[in-house]
């Protein structure tokens, strides 16, 4: 079967039953095979939240086949989490570099023969509709290689949706800004695009050469963007649990290490002023946060040179001067559902 007819019998099949992404799950009637996904799920001491993770996924209404890779990052694989069910659940240890982007590599390369491969990190929630919407999303675009969704925060007994008002992402929405709601919970790719260099037409797998793992979604999402734009669902999908217990959110240094090599690896975010600023802004916030108070005023004036309207310049500014810590800005943005 041609792929395009592929896609059209499993659009038609998937979008008889309208979803409800938000409620209870739907039943759809066999029909024409519709894609494996792969969901790779990575996990570091937090059992709790795996489970909950993992109830998330395994109750999708969708009704094509699914399977869960658990990828353990430095501690102790829970063998007990492992089934072979209409759902199989795999446990595994991260056999790539310490961290998030070599867990997910991990998981990627192990999936097998699944069509695509979703994330979604272990402290995060999925609706039951998110596949059978990302996926109806999907093969409705003959070229899309990849798919995100909106997202609602948990942060402090509140919950904030977060949209980005469009269903499709280009590179130049990812330089102007990091795009938040375009969470790695929410991802969606074909596998073939992900285990496929960029030079060869793919995406490529998670940049392990990311400082600390941090900002390597972002990077994915703009390789991804070069390819072929971006299909969004624009409804929050995924429950992201924000909070100062998350493993960033302390590693200062790795913040601006990890910008700096975004910057470094994607121009187009130094070309577009506003983009530029805005990271620049940010990197004098986490150096005001080390305690590096000059380097802290020299990144803040390089941001209000590209966009002197760049609120995190202006935090910065505040923090280096010491009228508030950065501390407490923190703890007061995630209450709206917004972070540094």
């Amino acid at each position: 079967m041609s792929t395009s007819l592929y896609r059209a019998l499993a659009v038609a099949r998937l979008t008889a039953h309208t979803p409800i992404p938000l409620a209870e799950p739907v039943e759809i009637e066999d029909a024409e095979p519709l894609p494996s996904v792969g969901v790779v799920v990575p996990t570091r001491d937090r059992p709790h939240l795996l489970r909950r993770a993992l109830a998330s996924i395994l109750t999708q209404d969708y009704p094509g086949p699914v399977r869960v890779v658990v990828v353990f990052d430095r501690s102790e694989p829970d063998w007990s989490l492992s089934a072979s069910a209409d759902r199989p659940v795999t446990v595994m240890p991260n056999w790539r570099s310490p961290g998030l982007a070599g867990c997910r590599n991990t998981g990627i390369l192990a999936v097998g023969d699944c069509e695509l491969v979703a994330f979604c990190n272990d402290d995060d929630t999925w609706a039951p509709g998110k596949l059978t919407a990302q996926v109806t999303a999907m093969l409705s675009q003959s070229d899309a290689q990849f798919a995100t969704c909106a997202i609602e925060v948990e942060y402090d007994g509140r919950r904030i949706p977060r949209l980005a008002e469009r269903d499709r992402i280009e590179v130049a929405d990812l330089a102007r800004s990091r795009m938040v709601m375009l969470h790695s919970s929410g991802f969606l790719a074909w596998h073939g695009a992900l285990i496929t260099d960029p030079s060869r037409g793919g995406i490529g797998l998670v940049a392990e050469d990311a400082p600390g793992s941090q900002n390597e979604d972002w990077d994915l999402l703009l390789r991804a963007a070069r390819q072929a734009p971006i299909v969004h669902v624009d409804l929050p999908l995924v429950r992201v649990l924000w909070g100062r217990a998350s493993y960033f959110a302390h590693e200062y240094a790795t913040k601006v290490s990890s910008l700096r090599w975004m910057m470094e690896r994607h121009p187009e975010i130094s070309a577009c002023p506003p983009g530029a600023a805005r990271v620049l802004g940010q990197i004098a916030c986490w150096e005001a946060a080390c305690g590096n108070r000059a380097s802290a005023w020299r990144w803040a004036r390089v941001a209000l040179r590209s966009n002197w309207r760049e609120p995190r310049a202006l935090i910065a500014v505040v923090a280096a001067a010491r009228v508030v810590g950065v501390e407490r800005i923190l703890a007061a943005r995630p209450r709206r559902g917004r972070g540094i």
